[in-house]
């Protein structure tokens, strides 16, 4: 979500309430906040596509300069792949293949060109290789790779994944599976790799994730304009859905707008 406040300031909404007193936000890792979960907009209480919803004053984030609040709620989203990143380890010059070209993978792969790193992605569909290249990443990966994020969610896509991943190196799992999924392990087993699940955003080195993100995005134009497919007005939202779920049509992100 994203939006204007009363005094013309433009933002975005992180929609996760972190409690700020258990453990696991005490040790530094908000992410695993044992309430965050309970409180989270749009799932807990009203999201982005209600009339009105209240949210605490903490989780609106001012946009950076360069950012277009039309384009900022792929913040929430960068975010989610800066965390997963974070979580792997990324570091500048590694190789790195990214599984699934959904609106997450493309975005994982635009975290590890920011990290400086060279990205390889696979991908599907016509509108998910044009958005790719634009992010600067090369289509059908092949070799071995230090960092593999798998953004797939399937047998298929945890086996390449297992593949591709170098001995020793880091699969993060950050694709999110609503029914159980059936893999093996040998794979990944022989090679000795590391699997790291990964799932919505916290703190690193002391600064907040979704801050992070909304720098990076609005230091890097090219990801709203190649993520971005279609927008719709918020009440033609049932178009929108429509759209968004035929992903061989050409749908990537789809923005609803008031």
């Amino acid at each position: 979500m994203s939006g204007v406040t009363d005094d013309g300031t433009p933002v975005a909404v992180l929609p996760l309430e972190y409690c700020g007193t258990c453990d696991r936000c005490l040790a530094g890792e908000t992410a695993q906040c044992r309430t965050a979960m309970a409180h989270m907009y749009g799932l807990a209480s009203d999201g982005g596509m209600a009339d009105t919803m209240v949210v605490r004053e903490d989780t609106v984030v001012p946009l950076p300069d360069g950012l277009d609040v039309r384009d900022a709620s792929l913040v929430e989203p960068l975010a989610v792949a800066l965390h997963a990143a974070n979580r792997a380890g990324l570091r500048g010059g590694q190789r790195v293949a990214v599984i699934g070209a959904g609106s997450i993978g493309l975005l994982c792969a635009a975290i590890a060109r920011d990290f400086g790193c060279d990205v390889a992605i696979a991908a599907r569909h016509p509108a998910q290789y044009a958005a790719a290249e634009a992010l600067g990443a090369s289509l059908g990966p092949g070799g071995a790779y230090d960092v593999v994020f798998e953004a797939a969610g399937s047998a298929t896509a945890f086996a390449q994944a297992s593949d591709l991943c170098d001995r020793g190196g880091t699969i993060a799992l950050v694709s999110t599976s609503w029914r159980p999924v059936s893999i093996s392990f040998m794979a990944a087993q022989l090679k000795e790799v590391t699997l790291v699940p990964a799932i919505v955003y916290g703190h690193c080195h002391g600064d907040r994730e979704f801050d992070t993100a909304a720098q990076i995005l609005a230091r890097h134009p090219e990801i709203p304009s190649a993520v971005i497919t279609h927008r719709f007005p918020l009440d033609d939202a049932a178009d929108a859905f429509r759209v968004a779920a035929d992903r061989a049509a050409g749908a990537i992100k789809v923005v609803l707008e008031p």
